[in-house]
């Protein structure tokens, strides 16, 4: 494949690997030149026709690219997947079917399916956990391939997660039960759908960021999601910040961000 051009040995270098090549070439471990073959073995993308996979955002930005499944064949996931495990990347793969995973463990057998969340996860190299945590509440069962797309994403980025689930408004006595617990998080994610109520009440118990997602679940008047959006939005609760409807992937990115804060 053209991609095979691009593997390196090593693996793709993040922020810490880089800083420990410097270290060692401070220490007198290593030579310069033996620094600069190593940092010249990382190109910055890997061009693979349909798909040019960006080899630095983990140096830029701390994370590995994410793989969006949804309107990818599975031929092109699995080639996406198998190039950044031969480089030593964590994998997340978003909104992808049981047949796409079928195609994927067949070529990287440490693949694991989330059904209910739609992701496919690959660890590649050991996780550095945080020593922060994040915990996502969720108004409803409905809500769960939201809340496991979230869980999913803030664990591979190196979380610790936990889940409360179905302590939605119409029960609110069930919310104030685990309270303690979800003010043991440095941020918090609010998964809701119907009026998205629950996201205003969590931040006018708790003094932790708050991550909103609306969900699409409802009936008519709910359009899809934007009822609960709009709520979330129009939040009188400081500290509420809202994602896209149903985008348990970027809520959970948002959150990693702030829980990994030095």
């Amino acid at each position: 494949m053209i991609y095979d051009v691009f593997i390196v040995q090593g693996g793709i270098m993040n922020k810490a690997e880089l800083e420990m090549l410097l270290q060692q070439v401070k220490n007198s471990e290593i030579s310069v030149d033996e620094a600069v073959k190593d940092i010249e073995k990382l190109p910055t993308f890997g061009d693979m026709d349909f798909v040019m996979i960006d080899n630095h955002r983990e140096l830029r930005v701390g994370y590995p690219e994410i793989i969006y499944g949804e309107g990818k064949t599975g031929e092109q996931i699995t080639e996406i997947a198998s190039y950044m495990t031969s480089r030593k990347q964590n994998v997340l793969i978003t909104r992808a079917t049981q047949e796409k995973f079928d195609m994927v463990i067949a070529k990287c057998p440490h693949a694991i399916y989330n059904e209910a969340g739609r992701t496919i996860t690959i660890v590649n190299k050991p996780l550095t956990i945080s020593e922060h945590k994040i915990v996502i509440v969720a108004a409803g069962t409905s809500d769960l391939s939201v809340v496991e797309e979230a869980y999913e994403t803030a664990k591979i980025l190196g979380n610790q997660v936990e889940k409360i689930i179905d302590v939605g408004v119409a029960g609110i006595h069930r919310l104030f039960n685990r309270l303690d617990q979800i003010r043991e998080a440095r941020v918090v994610i609010v998964v809701a759908g119907m009026e998205g109520a629950l996201a205003s009440v969590v931040g006018g118990l708790i003094n932790k960021p708050i991550i909103a997602v609306p969900t699409s679940v409802g009936y008519g008047a709910n359009f899809g999601g934007v009822a609960a959006l709009l709520a979330m939005l129009n939040s009188c609760s400081s500290g509420v910040n809202v994602v896209n409807i149903d985008n348990g992937f970027g809520a959970a990115y948002n959150a990693s961000m702030i829980n990994q804060l030095k």
